[in-house]
């Protein structure tokens, strides 16, 4: 498969080499450009598959004029903004210039590769087998069940909700209902609800018409419109305003919208899944999230667990890292050692898939070549194991003391223990440990 080609345009040449170093590592084609004009003819003439714009000024709004001449020429041009500095006030002027999405410094190469394979895939190009396939990793019996599933739910057109902790592997468990489905050769497109500015939903979503409002020199096209034919991907769907939801709810039952400023309807044909690490029955309860959306989103229902329910694992998501890394990186590390491994088995991973990754990442910084121990680990990390290591084998009678050393404040005695706060309650629950409250005299 020829390598998509990826424009970086920044002035700031260390953030130009990081770029080009983590985007070549992720097999893409890149080319640069320290102007304005020169980044122009390029897009003129060559067409890239998306443009990257680095933009390290406090004043990152200057960076964004390039925006709106790359999209005279290439209207559906996938534009994304590196961010040294985020505001708000930064957000709302990207998504008014065009800017699909935008990043801020410091980010991982997950992120970036992530980020730039995403809006490769909204733009409509098939880029499931590129530079990997998504899959789940695990041999678990849990794992098993939720992969089965997973075909099924593919196989069908259904809605789909997916819940479970954050880094459990959501947004991936999304993607490959996407890629198995009859929709696969057409986009899959993400959006982060938590992070829609109310005064910008119907723009970022449905898009808008030129002169809707002030700014609005160019036709823009909406999420949604942009996937029509494909997948809608909802992220964080119960972090959505109550003025988005009742938008959202209104073009599920319609299937159709206008974009702001026009009057053409425009049919829609798109799968809807979405994804929460809250508990959507919770939000419904407390009226925080509406009880017709809910209903509408809650058809095909699949629950991530996290890791620490399934241990058995943990073994093969850690070969499965070290291999990534090692082509990341070009080491060849043959794995950990057995201390070093039972430790890892024993911890309780609060931040799941997720964390066990940036952990493994986060230790390729400095280690030998071929094998990782316990003294390879990151310093902080291994603290955190020695201490886990350490709590006595009546865990209810360690729990209840961080507890009462903390007087009953659950937030400072997870930290205290070096859990989450979900584990903490879970414990709390296990343990039948209830709090008991002197009356005043």
């Amino acid at each position: 498969m020829k390598e998509p080609q990826i424009l970086i345009v920044s002035r700031d040449e260390s953030l130009s080499q990081i770029l080009g170093m983590e985007l070549a590592n992720g097999g893409f084609a890149i080319t640069q450009a320290t102007e304005d004009a020169s980044a122009l003819k390029f897009c003129h003439a060559r067409k890239p598959a998306l443009v990257i714009i680095g933009a390290c000024s406090r004043n990152a709004t200057d960076d964004l004029g390039v925006v709106d001449e790359i999209h005279k020429h290439q209207r559906n041009m996938p534009v994304v903004l590196i961010a040294m500095h985020s505001s708000e006030a930064l957000a709302i002027a990207s998504l008014r210039a065009g800017v699909n999405d935008y990043l801020k410094m410091p980010f991982s190469s997950e992120e970036l590769l992530t980020c730039i394979r995403k809006h490769l895939s909204m733009d409509g190009r098939d880029i499931s087998n590129f530079p990997a396939k998504t899959e789940m990793i695990g041999n678990s019996k849990a794992m098993g069940e939720i992969s089965s599933f997973l075909a099924k739910v593919a196989a069908s057109d259904s809605t789909v909700l997916i819940t479970g902790e954050t880094g459990t592997g959501k947004e991936l468990a999304a993607a490959m209902i996407h890629e198995q489905s009859a929709r696969k050769k057409e986009p899959f497109v993400c959006i982060n609800c938590a992070a829609l500015p109310e005064n910008l939903v119907e723009s970022e979503l449905f898009g808008y018409e030129r002169g809707a409002f002030t700014g609005a020199f160019n036709a823009h096209l909406g999420k949604f419109e942009v996937a029509n034919g494909g997948t809608v991907f909802l992220d964080e769907i119960c972090d959505m305003t109550s003025f988005a939801q009742a938008k959202l709810l209104r073009t599920i039952e319609s299937k159709e919208i206008f974009r702001l400023g026009g009057r053409k309807v425009i049919p829609l044909d798109v799968r809807i899944t979405a994804a929460t690490n809250k508990d959507p029955e919770a939000m419904v309860s407390e009226a925080k999230f509406r009880d017709d959306l809910y209903y509408r989103l809650n058809v095909a229902r699949i629950h991530l667990p996290p890791l620490r329910e399934r241990k058995d694992d943990i073994r093969c998501l850690i070969t499965h890292g070290i291999g990534k890394l090692n082509r990341k990186y070009r080491r060849n590390v043959q794995g950990l050692t057995d201390e070093a491994m039972n430790l890892l088995m024993r911890y309780d991973w609060p931040g799941n898939v997720r964390e066990l990754m940036n952990f493994l990442e986060a230790t390729f910084i400095n280690l030998p070549q071929k094998e990782i121990a316990f003294a390879d680990l990151p310093k902080l990390f291994q603290q955190k194991l020695k201490e886990t290591e350490n709590i006595p084998g009546n865990e209810r009678k360690h729990v209840l003391s961080a507890l009462l050393e903390t007087k009953w404040n659950k937030a400072e005695a997870a930290r205290k223990l070096h859990w989450s706060r979900m584990t903490l309650y879970r414990k709390i629950n296990r343990y039948n440990i209830v709090e008991h409250r002197h009356p005043p005299r």
